[in-house]
């Protein structure tokens, strides 16, 4: 994992300059540096419309009882967009976007999901910790208010 943050790293600043570089011959400096700033504005926007969007959908699956699984990835998915739409450049704009549009950001997360780059810990299974079976004990209760 930490080769390939280390490419990124080196990697995706080369490529911003050189867009930077090369849409700024074609267009001209000035309309290169409003570009910037526009989708850097627009982006804002539409990452707070759908973080609105997104926590409502959240707030309704809790208040139905069900886990907002997929909502919460595509928080963090939103979050991420907007430090990359923020980030001046057009190859983080373009990315950005990408997980702007709602059904490009939900193929991705669940590509992702099924490829198990993320998994849950089942309860117990902290670093260290034995896995016991677990054993359901049925019984009835009842309150007794005093």
């Amino acid at each position: 994992m930490f080769p390939f943050l280390l490419l990124l790293f080196f990697l995706v600043p080369l490529v911003e300059i050189y867009l930077l570089i090369e849409i700024g011959g074609v267009i001209g400096v000035g309309w290169t540096i409003f570009s910037v700033v526009f989708t850097a504005v627009l982006g804002a926007f539409l990452v707070r419309t759908q973080g609105f969007s997104t926590v409502q959908r959240i707030r309704t699956q809790l208040d139905q009882g069900q886990l907002p699984a997929m909502e919460m990835f595509e928080g963090l998915f939103l979050l991420v967009a907007g430090a990359l739409l923020l980030t001046p450049g057009f190859f983080t704009d373009a990315v950005g976007f990408v997980f702007l549009t709602p059904p490009l950001r939900r193929s991705i997360i669940k590509y992702i999901l099924s490829k198990g780059v993320v998994s849950t810990p089942s309860r117990g299974s902290a670093a260290g910790e034995q896995q016991t079976p677990r054993q359901t004990i049925e019984g009835e209760y009842r309150k007794m208010d005093k």
